[in-house]
């Protein structure tokens, strides 16, 4: 048995449920999401718009790994539409800054350039300080995968350093920059 998927999600208020055929969509004041689920495989139960359930219809070792899968998946389509998702960046380094303009992020990390990093629709990106970059959305997946991209832009290097002998090996960081999620 799933420890994950026996818990059953509860609804909000303000967020609607709708099982049409094979897919779930779960509508709310953020966003509306639309999820796929294998009802070959799957029991999904919307009981009085308030809770859902999901449990396989044949317990085997690929329903068990997917089941609390699909669950969180859920779960997180929820929450999302309901409240959402926040992650905060903090740049840390000389001369490091970000600056909004429009629909782009702008970011000076460094390099003899600006990059510019055009935002997708469904993500809000704020620069509380010029080193404080907070990225929300609806959709988890997309929120950390724009952190993630951000993040790409700068990578925090470590070198390794042998002496002539290579009997030890010391530790030299060579850039100063990291990204802090809190």
């Amino acid at each position: 048995m799933s420890k994950i998927g026996k818990i059953n999600i509860s609804i909000p208020e303000k967020v609607k449920a709708v099982l049409s055929g094979n897919v779930l969509n779960i509508e709310g004041p953020l966003g509306k999401k639309s999820l796929n689920v294998d009802l070959e495989m799957f029991n999904v139960d919307i009981t009085e718009g308030k809770t859902i359930s999901i449990k396989p219809k044949k317990v085997d070792q690929n329903s068990k790994r997917l089941w609390g899968m699909n669950r969180s998946l859920i779960n997180n389509a929820v929450i999302g539409s309901s409240t959402g998702y926040e992650k905060i960046l903090e740049l840390v380094g000389v001369g490091y800054r970000a600056a909004l303009k429009e629909k782009q992020l702008n970011l000076q990390l460094g390099y003899s350039h600006d990059i510019n990093f055009d935002i997708p629709e469904d993500i809000k990106i704020v620069v509380e300080k010029q080193t404080t970059i907070k990225v929300s959305g609806y959709d988890k997946q997309q929120v950390g995968m724009v952190c993630s991209k951000i993040k790409s832009f700068r990578v925090f290097i470590n070198f390794f350093w042998f002496n002539r002998y290579f009997f030890t090996v010391s530790y030299v960081k060579v850039e100063h920059f990291q990204i802090n999620i809190k």
